[in-house]
């Protein structure tokens, strides 16, 4: 096959297909996943097997970046209904909706099983997702106050607070003052991802930029995190 015929060739992966975008203006390649579909743009001259292979090592990546797109409470199709699925530290779990004697939450082998007085009611599926958020919003504030403490121990920093807030656009902040806030819908991520957000956020008490002893930093607490940065 010649690298005129697969110009916009595909690529099918497990449970995805990607789709392979050539360009003269890149050196290096890279994997996008936005709104459940999967692009990955190359130089012109890799190969079809050098492409594939990169899929292979990224494919639990693009797995989960497609399932939390999916399934991220946000998204205005999302039903809460029995039988939808939400995701909780990068694992997805089934709602079961049952009638009880006042409402509650828990997750139970492997399900969020959700308690209301008339499963049935007009209002139901919005006092469910309410449910849901405050459950969401506890478990993070509890998580990632844990994980805050144990990373600054190591790090050797002191936050002068942790807070959870509600962001459009970024996982957490880090103040002038090191008062950091996290976006609760982090906790719906996998959970090394919501372990490189607090490393970056804490190591922002020690640099408060981007700069490469900032990212050095960063790589010191966590080899890995240009893959969690990706994600």
């Amino acid at each position: 096959m010649t690298l005129s015929e697969i110009q916009d060739s595909v690529i099918k992966g497990k449970g995805y297909t990607a789709k392979v975008i050539r360009t003269n203006r890149r050196k290096t390649a890279s994997i996008k996943v936005v709104e459940g579909c999967v692009s990955v743009i190359v130089p012109n001259a890799l190969t079809i097997e050098n492409i594939e292979s990169l899929l292979f090592k990224k494919q639990r990546w693009i797995r989960e970046k497609l399932a939390l797109q999916s399934e991220a409470i946000p998204n205005k199709s999302k039903e809460f209904v029995s039988g939808e699925s939400f995701s909780y530290l990068g694992r997805n779990y089934r709602l079961k909706v049952v009638n009880g004697d006042y409402p509650a939450i828990k997750l139970y082998q492997g399900r969020f099983v959700v308690s209301v007085r008339d499963k049935t009611g007009n209002n139901t599926e919005g006092a469910i997702k309410q449910l849901m958020i405050r459950w969401f919003k506890q478990r993070a504030e509890s998580k990632l106050l844990e994980k805050t403490n144990r990373y600054a121990k190591i790090i050797g920093v002191s936050p002068a607070s942790i807070n959870i807030k509600t962001f459009k656009s970024r996982w957490g902040s880090c103040s002038r003052k090191d008062d950091i806030l996290y976006n609760w819908q982090i906790i719906m991520s996998p959970n090394r991802v919501v372990d490189y957000v607090i490393i970056h956020e804490l190591c922002h008490i020690l640099h408060h930029n981007h700069s490469p002893i900032f990212w050095k930093t960063v790589e010191r607490y966590m080899p890995d995190y240009l893959e969690c940065k990706e994600w």
